[in-house]
């Protein structure tokens, strides 16, 4: 490792005064408890927060950062402007090739400030820790070491911006109950400022799929599979009984793909609560071309599918009946139950059609209609949804093709899995930001000649053949999709509490 710069002023106190604080503010939305949450729950978070003003606790705010020039000056302004500023903000630099270290730089050194809950005093620190084996796991166990001493460590990612009052609903619920381990935010992309007809496209796939996932884990009793670190608040004392049971010196261990999925589960088995919030809101990073998103996309579910997996891969053991990964079978379930019912419908549609044998049935239109209404009333809970949410689920299409796109990465990671092919995800996906790499197009290639070889099979089967499997396809076909159609009216039907995600 390089020896480690680390910059901080501290000649003047910068008085920081938010936006919002005697002038106006442009801020996310705030949930209101008539049209979301119960006004009991509202009520309960005051109580804590009154508690809270008397009996305050310590954060020490950790941001790993990569590369992050373009959005690492709005992240800490976001941090600054928040009505419970972290006591510490520390930014740790590592891999960088470009000026992220420089741009943090200027907002090193100490601050008083002017909230919402009165003057608060904190201190940016800007840490380049230069080459670092260990990428991002390596940024966070050294941040850790710096604020270990702190009742709670807030992870940040170097592209995500928070809403003013998310570090107040995260450590308002953390102290309420000292045995939640970590709580994360709801998750959401902001897609005002993309431009361009993919990655708008893109974007509001990826809106809908974050909005899938946080309303799932709030209806789950708010228990969250996956304590992400984009924007998540940990107990230190629940990192330090990790520590000691697993035998580990830091935190973040770098035997996953996916280490914010990993440290879930280890906080859940030392007999804490992983959680979600349901009022701290933050917009993440996106992907906004295939080729990263694929990077993305598979490193998530690769490292997933390393964890279900039974057996032992590498230096973690797979935990396949582990409770924080039973979101995760129910997914590969249903991936897998979507791409089956695709590709036969559309083998046994060719096939049919290549004997006139097709025979049109209004039923076929039934799955077509819940998932749009299902599509729909999940695009409605967005909190900050836009005219583009709405259309991207009502017309169908786009939606149907992004799962077309979802199915790829899901192949691509499942495939790179079983060939035990050992492969360095985390370089992959920085390759692909960075626009290199070719990947992302091996499903559609693959695709083409495994239909072309069907088709020539096809060709030469007998007429009976040809008929006895349509036969006995269409029926198989026919059951799985009315099982399929009844899980998402299910789910179309059940109550959401008023949750927006």
């Amino acid at each position: 490792m390089n020896d480690i710069v680390r910059y901080s002023r501290t000649t003047d106190i910068q008085r920081f005064r938010p936006a919002g604080v005697g002038e106006p503010q442009t801020r996310i939305p705030e949930p209101d408890p008539a049209e979301g949450l119960a006004d009991s729950l509202a009520d309960d978070f005051t109580a804590v927060l009154e508690e809270d003003a008397t009996n305050r606790s310590t954060i020490g705010c950790v941001i790993p950062a990569y590369n992050e020039e373009e959005t690492i000056a709005a992240v800490i302004e976001s941090l600054l402007g928040q009505t419970r500023v972290p006591d510490a903000i520390h930014v740790v630099v590592n891999n960088t090739s470009d000026a992220t270290v420089r741009i943090a730089s200027r907002y090193a050194g100490p601050y008083e400030l002017t909230t919402d809950l009165g003057d608060q005093f904190t201190e940016v620190f800007v840490h380049d820790i230069g080459k670092n084996p260990d990428k991002k796991v390596g940024a966070l166990n050294y941040g850790y070491s710096l604020v270990e001493g702190y009742d709670f460590l807030l992870g940040v990612d170097g592209d995500t911006v928070a809403d003013p009052r998310a570090v107040e609903y995260l450590e308002a619920e953390a102290i309420s109950d000292t045995r939640i381990g970590g709580i994360s935010a709801i998750y959401t992309i902001d897609d005002k400022p993309i431009k361009g007809f993919a990655a708008k496209f893109l974007i509001a796939g990826q809106r809908a799929q974050f909005a899938a996932f946080n309303l799932h884990n709030l209806l789950r009793g708010r228990n969250m599979a996956v304590l992400g670190g984009q924007f998540s608040i940990f107990a230190t004392q629940a990192l330090r009984d990790v520590m000691r049971e697993n035998r580990q010196s830091t935190p973040w261990v770098k035997d996953s793909e996916v280490e914010d999925s990993l440290l879930s589960l280890q906080i859940k088995s030392a007999g804490y609560l992983t959680k979600i919030s349901p009022l701290a809101r933050a917009d993440v990073g996106g992907m906004t071309t295939m080729r990263a998103l694929d990077a993305q996309q598979v490193k998530w579910t690769y490292g997933a599918i390393e964890l279900m997996w039974p057996g032992q891969r590498g230096d973690t053991k797979g935990q396949p009946f582990h409770p924080n990964l039973r979101v995760r079978w129910f997914e590969n379930f249903g991936m897998a139950t979507n791409l089956f019912v695709r590709l036969a419908f559309f083998v046994l549609l060719a096939g049919s059609l290549s004997i006139n044998a097709f025979v049109f049935s209004p039923w076929w239109l039934l799955p077509v209609a819940v998932a749009m209404l299902l599509n729909l009333r999940m695009a409605l809970t967005i909190q900050t949804r836009s005219a583009r949410d709405i259309l991207f689920a009502v017309t169908f299409l786009p939606a149907e093709v992004y799962m077309w796109v979802r199915l790829s990465f899901f192949v691509r990671s499942w495939s790179r899995f079983l060939s035990k092919k050992r492969v360095d995800n985390w370089a992959l996906q920085a390759k692909a930001e960075r626009g290199s790499g070719f990947g992302h197009w091996i499903p559609l290639v693959v695709a083409v000649a495994v239909l072309v070889a069907v088709a020539v099979i096809w060709s030469m089967l007998g007429p009976v053949v040809q008929s006895t499997i349509l036969w006995i396809g269409w029926p198989i076909v026919g059951v799985v999709t009315v099982l399929q159609t009844l899980s998402m009216f299910f789910k179309l039907v059940r109550r959401q509490q008023g949750y927006r995600v």
